[in-house]
């Protein structure tokens, strides 16, 4: 894929990481629930790479926050720093596992960058962001319990959309 494609879908991944919690913040609590920024970061990290993919998790919080005021300015570093891990990990692992199975190489890239972004997140709200207000109970509540809908969401329509652009040749492996 060239450069300029990279450019131009990861474009319309931070366009979808603004547009897509728009739709879901008009519930209470749903962008908590469903994590629908998180979907076109892990997307662009898996399709884009490594580099196009932490870009994407910068920009779409970021650009976000700016312009819809969501996530709130509290919020914001960690789920800055949780996003850049997510595209970046889920790039990087994509390229270097290769178990000859696109759906398994897939799964295996998502919840390896699942769970790096979810520890990176943990360690910078417990040590930076809200030090000394950040339990592991906390942590747990937030990454996993309150978001158990949008995990599920994740690893039913990411590999999905994945193997479909792949297989119209939209995008290459």
């Amino acid at each position: 894929m060239s450069n300029t494609k990279r450019m131009i879908l990861t474009a319309l991944f931070v366009a979808l990481g603004v547009v897509l919690p728009m739709a879901f913040h008009s519930i209470p609590n749903a962008g908590s629930v469903f994590l629908p920024m998180h979907i076109p970061v892990f997307l662009c990290g898996l399709i884009c790479g490594w580099a196009y993919g932490l870009g994407c998790g910068v920009l779409a919080p970021l650009l976000s926050s700016l312009m819809t005021g969501m996530p709130p300015a509290a919020i914001l570093p960690g789920m800055l720093c949780e996003l850049a891990v997510y595209g970046l990990v889920s790039g990087l692992l994509l390229k270097v596992i290769h178990t000859k199975r696109t759906i398994v190489d897939l799964y295996l890239a998502l919840i390896g960058a699942m769970i790096a972004g979810r520890l990176v997140s943990g360690a910078l709200n417990a040590l930076i962001f809200r030090a000394g207000s950040y339990s592991l109970a906390a942590w747990t509540a937030a990454s996993f319990v309150t978001a158990l809908p949008g995990i599920a969401i994740q690893l039913v329509l990411i590999p999905i959309l994945v193997t479909a652009l792949q297989r119209a040749g939209l995008v290459e492996r």
